[in-house]
């Protein structure tokens, strides 16, 4: 398990579970981060799918927004799903009551940009850089990516053109929830970044 690198999932508020269980289950060495030294110790780092306001104010709380920000600054592997992408977006056109993000992702999103949790959805997505069949997508209250800069290219999108996936170096950010629906190609995606990250950081054999 070591060999994918150790990941931690941002466990602040949201579906912390799923991701942990998701990323063992491939491999990965995956713990909840809470603390700035618990971040310092693992090689790429999942922001999950939950309220994006809340996690912005726990984050300033627990001290981890400049921790978080100075990681992905450096080239740190990040995963965002949902709220995930909301915080890895640098704009954010509607956000609530001095609501700030970590930055990274050269994207303008929009929040709830499919409505209330009861208008909840699954879809099938082409992802044109995977392998085989369509993507399984569960839109959660999710945002949707508005624009893309020129530093960030588009994985995915809706039949009605509405971008939902987008990756930037190191960075990826999905508007949906693949651990829910049981898509593994994207944590794949994220871990094949984060095994390479994890063998430039081990300490080399005499």
């Amino acid at each position: 398990m070591a060999g994918r690198g150790k990941v931690g999932v941002l466990a602040l508020q949201g579906d912390v579970r799923e991701h942990v269980a998701l990323l063992t289950e491939l491999g990965a060495d995956a713990t909840p981060v809470r603390r700035p030294d618990e971040l310092a110790a693992v090689d790429g780092l999942v922001i999950p799918g939950g309220e994006s306001s809340v996690i912005d104010k726990l984050s300033r709380i627990f001290g981890m927004q400049e921790p978080i920000r100075d990681a992905i600054a450096s080239g740190m592997p990040v995963l965002g799903t949902c709220a995930g992408l909301i915080m890895l977006a640098d704009d954010i056109v509607d956000a609530i009551d001095g609501q700030e993000s970590f930055g990274g992702l050269d994207v303008v999103v929009r929040r709830n940009a499919f409505g209330r949790q009861v208008e909840s959805f699954e879809a099938e997505l082409e992802v044109p850089a995977f392998g085989g069949g369509p993507v399984s997508a569960a839109f959660i209250r999710g945002p949707v990516v508005e624009s893309v800069g020129p530093r960030a290219t588009v994985l995915a999108a809706l039949p009605d053109g509405r971008v939902v996936a987008v990756e930037q170096g190191n960075l990826l950010g999905l508007s949906f929830h693949p651990e829910i629906t049981g898509e593994r190609r994207f944590h794949e995606r994220f871990l094949a970044r984060v095994e390479s990250r994890h063998r430039t950081r081990a300490p080399q054999s005499a």
